[in-house]
């Protein structure tokens, strides 16, 4: 294990020409104080336990204080933005330490450490309220097993931070084993500047994905890759109700990641057309509308890496035979995980469908249907089936509707006849108990707001196990206390 001071830093993305970022350091930081740490993923770079009680540990983290052989810099791109094509973007707020050369490849970035070439008349800060979101919210879905960047502290600052309102600056430490974007590539493109675009493509090819260089065109190679990779992705949000709630192609990871949190949210009360995000005015990043979102965000990636790839033929060949085919079977296989089916049969495909139906016209809490169906038997007799089913028809309206669904249900259970036992097991290691709902990163906020930081804690530790049953914790698995209610989220951070 390494300290602060032994940890041994590369960076690679800095070996790529000086067109592609713009070296400077942090800004530093007023008076840094730790909001929380993640132990696990100070793990994963080696760097000693102990080491994060250091007061060393916060300065660095901070921005204030650089590691031996770190090289800070800031990378350029552009994307589209909602839609419509933004220009040139970058790094506005966020400086790539480098690379941690232990094996394990993580990039060490800093989110909220100040200005860059790339801010666009910002002021490159963070705030303490967007930074705990993106801290804890990194963490969950890694416990989700959805790919993602990590997330290894919040350092906080009593600065003063202007935004809706004037909050407190933070910095977040994020890692991935690359922070290049589909955008990444449109700003090459856009600038008809094909030897930078080979350059890049080069760089993930060789770096991250080298089976693709066996392929007859490695760039065609890497265009089906990102599409499968984004088509599971995708399932994955959609099969535990995450919304992105912003899939700019500059928020879309290269590598398949769940990529800048930012006005996100998971599913309450379920609706399909439910917009986390209330400054997305026309629903463009809905829940219902984000399988087709990646499916527009790999044709501008597709039209980015053309000049490598050949006739528009070729890209859209690329994109339709890998995105749509990875996406929906991933999604059914993860749908019928969570109903407890473990064989593909004829009729599923419509019955999940019937099972979406159900929960559109209920409303009924996302995360606690599946959870709760898990505890349902797969036979009951008449005269106690109330009392049964009592679990999930207590979160529906309609109750004859969601009988009428149970008996579907446990018919198709029938078909396989798997023991309880086993199907409930099963459900209950997909199902989450416990997801990062809105009033929860909320009440962790206002108490980090007032120095304690002990609720952003208690949630980190309870949403690393987030399929356990945790009765000490009982209380993060309840829907939006009446408080909580009207909660919502912006672009603002």
């Amino acid at each position: 294990m390494h300290t602060l001071e032994t940890l041994p830093f590369d960076n690679a993305f800095a070996r790529l020409p000086e067109a592609f970022y713009t070296r400077l350091p942090p800004e530093p930081l007023p008076a840094p104080y730790l909001v929380a740490a993640s132990q696990e993923v100070a793990a994963l770079i080696g760097l000693d336990a102990a080491e994060v009680a250091r007061p060393e540990f916060a300065e660095v983290f901070a921005g204030n204080a650089l590691l031996p052989g770190s090289e800070p810099l800031a990378a350029v791109y552009s994307g589209h933005q909602f839609g419509m094509w933004a220009g040139q973007l970058g790094d506005g707020r966020a400086h790539l330490l480098g690379e941690i050369a232990t094996g394990s490849g993580w990039e060490v970035q800093l989110k909220g450490a100040g200005p860059t070439p790339y801010s666009r008349f910002a002021d490159g800060r963070a705030v303490l309220r967007s930074s705990i979101r993106e801290f804890l919210c990194s963490e969950a879905m890694a416990a989700l097993g959805i790919p993602t960047t990590r997330a290894l502290s919040v350092v906080g600052s009593d600065a003063p931070i202007r935004r809706e309102t004037v909050e407190t600056a933070a910095v977040v430490a994020r890692l991935a084993p690359s922070f290049v974007r589909f955008g990444s590539f449109e700003h090459w493109s856009a600038r008809n500047k094909p030897d930078e675009l080979r350059a890049l493509a080069d760089y993930v090819i060789d770096r991250f994905r080298p089976a693709c260089r066996a392929a007859t065109n490695p760039y065609d190679a890497l265009l089906r890759d990102v599409g499968r990779r984004t088509g599971e992705l995708i399932a994955r949000w959609q099969a535990v109700g995450f919304m992105h709630g912003v899939m700019n192609t500059d928020n879309m990871s290269i590598l398949g990641l769940t990529l800048d949190y930012g006005p996100f949210g998971f599913m309450d009360a379920f609706d399909a057309g439910h917009i986390c995000n209330h400054s997305d005015d026309h629903g463009r990043y809905s829940y219902q509308s984000q399988p087709q979102i990646g499916h527009w965000n790999l044709y501008a990636l597709g039209r980015a890496l053309a000049p490598l790839i050949g006739p528009a033929a070729a890209v859209q060949a690329a994109i339709e035979e890998s995105y749509a085919p990875a996406f929906e079977s991933h999604f059914m296989d993860l749908m019928r995980a969570k109903l407890g089916l473990a064989q593909a049969l004829p009729g599923d495909e419509d019955f999940i469908g019937e099972t979406f139906g159900l929960l559109q016209q209920q409303h009924p809490d996302y995360t606690l249907f599946f959870r709760q169906l898990g505890r349902l038997p797969a036979q009951v007799d008449d005269a106690s089936r109330a009392q049964a089913d009592a679990p999930v028809r207590d979160l529906l309206i309609d109750r004859a509707a969601g009988d009428a669904w149970l008996a579907l249900w446990r018919a198709r259970l029938g078909a396989e006849g798997r023991p309880d036992a086993d199907r409930q097991a099963a459900m209950n290691a997909v199902n989450p108990k416990y997801i990062l709902r809105n009033w929860i990163a909320e009440s962790a906020i206002r108490s980090a707001r007032a120095k304690d930081f002990s609720e952003v804690a208690a949630v980190l530790a309870c949403l690393a196990r987030p399929f356990d049953e945790q009765p000490e914790n009982e209380r993060f698995a309840a829907p939006p206390p009446q408080w909580a209610t009207g909660l919502s989220v912006s672009c603002s951070s």
